[in-house]
C-alpha cells in the first residue's frame, strides 16, 4: 500500500468526483486517499493526508481551484497538483500555471492520459495536452488587459451600457467608453458582443 501513489480528488460534482476516483483506484499503483467538494475542504484535507499528487477542479465552491493551489503551495511549495477542469482558455491555463499547477487537463480527457498525466507529476514532471499548449502559444503575444479593464469587460459581458458601467465602477461615462474602446482594440473585437464571447472563451472573464 505504501508504494502507490497517494491521491486527493477535489471536485464539487459528485459524479465527476465518483468517476475520477473509480478510474484512479483500478490502477495497481494508485490509491485516492481523500477527496473534498470545494476548495477550503481540498485545503483542509490535504493538509490532513499530505497526498503525492492532488487532482483540482478549477471551479469549486468557497474557494477557486486557483485559491487552493495558491493556499496549498504557500504551505507546501512541493505539492504536485494536476488541474481537472473543464475551462480550456488560454488566460485559464496561464493563470494556473502561474500559481505553480504543474500540470492542465481538461474533462474531456482519456483515461489513459488522465493516468499518464498522474505518473508524470508525481516523478516530478509537467504535462500540458498539444492542443492547449498550442492554444497557450497562439496567444503569448496578446496585450494583456489590466485589472480595471476585465471589471468593465465582465459588466459588458453582462449587457450593461457605459452608463450603467460608470455608475457600477464609480468612474465618469468617458472614463468608461475609452475602457471598453481600449479592451476591443486589445482582443482585436469589432464590437461589444465579439469582446466579450472572445473573453470568455479564451477564459479572461467567467460569468
Amino acid at each position: 500500500m505504501s508504494s502507490k501513489i497517494r491521491i486527493l480528488v477535489a471536485e464539487d460534482h459528485l459524479v465527476a468526483r465518483v468517476g475520477v476516483s473509480a478510474i484512479i483506484n483500478r490502477q495497481p499503483d494508485m490509491l485516492v486517499v481523500a477527496d473534498a467538494s470545494n476548495g477550503r475542504q481540498a485545503v483542509e484535507r490535504y493538509r490532513q493526508h499530505l497526498p503525492d499528487v492532488a487532482l483540482l477542479d478549477l471551479r469549486m465552491p468557497v474557494m477557486s481551484g486557483i485559491e487552493v493551489a495558491i493556499a496549498i503551495r504557500k504551505e507546501f511549495p512541493d505539492a504536485r497538483l494536476i488541474a481537472l477542469t473543464s475551462y480550456g482558455g488560454d488566460e485559464d491555463i496561464r493563470r494556473t500555471l502561474a500559481a505553480g499547477v504543474r500540470a492542465y487537463l481538461t474533462k474531456d480527457v482519456l483515461g489513459r492520459e488522465l493516468l499518464q498525466t498522474i505518473r508524470t507529476v508525481y516523478a516530478g514532471g509537467t504535462y500540458l495536452p498539444p492542443p492547449l499548449a498550442a492554444a497557450l502559444e497562439a496567444q503569448s503575444d496578446s496585450p494583456t488587459l489590466s485589472q480595471r479593464e476585465i471589471q468593465v469587460l465582465e459588466l459588458v459581458a453582462r449587457g450593461l451600457s457605459n452608463k450603467q458601467i460608470a455608475y457600477t465602477l464609480d468612474i465618469t461615462e468617458t472614463t468608461a467608453k475609452n475602457h471598453v474602446q481600449h479592451i476591443l482594440q486589445k482582443l482585436g473585437a469589432q464590437d461589444r458582443t465579439r469582446a466579450a464571447t472572445a473573453a470568455i472563451q479564451r477564459g479572461i472573464i467567467h460569468l
